[in-house]
């Protein structure tokens, strides 16, 4: 198993399989944190995101920026970003940039280097494979490496998935084409119990899930789609194994929970326990405790 795969899933034995996303929006900041920072979006940003690993990084596995939110403010928010996850880093948690990028193989290479070795470093980054697998290939190297790992797109949650995802090509939805082609990719990787290349798998689709899990049983899982989305924790459970082998995303249901309060975010202490208890619930909520 590589370095990262390992870590990860040391981590999740560890701490759980509970993904917060840092879907990080200026509407979502505390009031504390904005009158502190008289809201500068770099300031207001990293401070927001840090108070979130703060109160929960002992429970979280790995938290994924979706960097659409921070490109929406511009410098100010990409270097919101690369604070975030030199944060993380600095705390030896794990991360996932959430790129989704998916070009030819010369700007890929770009792709990867900017999201893997330049200040935008990250541990894994989401991947668009349906350009083709030259798309992909530019980042097998750092795969190679050990100390980085990718979530590829198969089966998404959206319900723009049907165009394409799920048309019927020989007899299989074309996921499974895309899902068997990365396999071949990186046969020739230690992939015990898992490998570095995971397989992005919206956890709405409870019908799919026994079948892909058996499909992809070397595949790290990162599963969109809890709260907001409307996945159920009974469908989850069906992706994970042992509850291990996958990450369950949630990003609003937890970053924003403090906002169910009137006291929510008045003080650093309250904006932290709801954070916390947001992530506790959903754990106790997968686990069906």
């Amino acid at each position: 198993m590589s370095y990262i795969s390992r870590k990860l899933y040391e981590t999740i034995r560890e701490k759980g399989f509970v993904c917060v996303g840092l879907d990080s929006h200026m509407d979502y900041i505390p009031t504390y944190i904005k009158k502190k920072y008289n809201n500068d979006p770099e300031a207001c940003l990293t401070a927001y995101n840090q108070a979130i690993i703060d109160a929960t990084s002992d429970i979280t596995a790995i938290y994924k920026l979706q960097i659409a939110y921070y490109e929406a403010n511009g410098i100010a928010g990409l270097k919101a970003y690369r604070n975030t996850l030199q944060y993380l880093k600095q705390h030896e948690l794990l991360s996932i940039g959430d790129i989704k990028r998916g070009d030819i193989a010369a700007t890929a290479k770009e792709y990867a280097r900017a999201h893997f070795d330049g200040e935008f470093a990250a541990d894994f980054v989401t991947l668009n494979p349906y350009m083709g697998l030259d798309s992909i290939t530019p980042y097998l190297d750092y795969l190679k490496r050990g100390d980085k790992g990718v979530f590829v797109l198969l089966r998404t949650s959206n319900s723009g998935a049907e165009d394409i995802e799920c048309l019927d090509y020989q007899g299989k939805p074309l996921y499974f084409h895309i899902g068997d082609a990365l396999q071949e990719l990186t046969a020739e990787f230690d992939n015990e119990p898992y490998s570095p290349l995971g397989l992005v798998v919206g956890a709405t689709h409870a019908e799919e899930a026994s079948e892909i899990r058996q499909r992809y049983s070397k595949q790290f899982f990162l599963l969109p789609g809890y709260g907001a989305q409307g996945a159920k924790a009974e469908n989850i459970r069906n992706y994970l194994t042992d509850f291990n082998g996958g990450v369950v995303n949630s990003s609003r249901g937890i970053i924003k929970y403090y906002q169910k309060f009137a006291d929510g975010d008045t003080t650093e202490a309250k904006f932290a326990n709801y954070t916390r208890e947001a992530v506790i619930k959903m754990r106790e909520d997968i686990y069906g405790a």
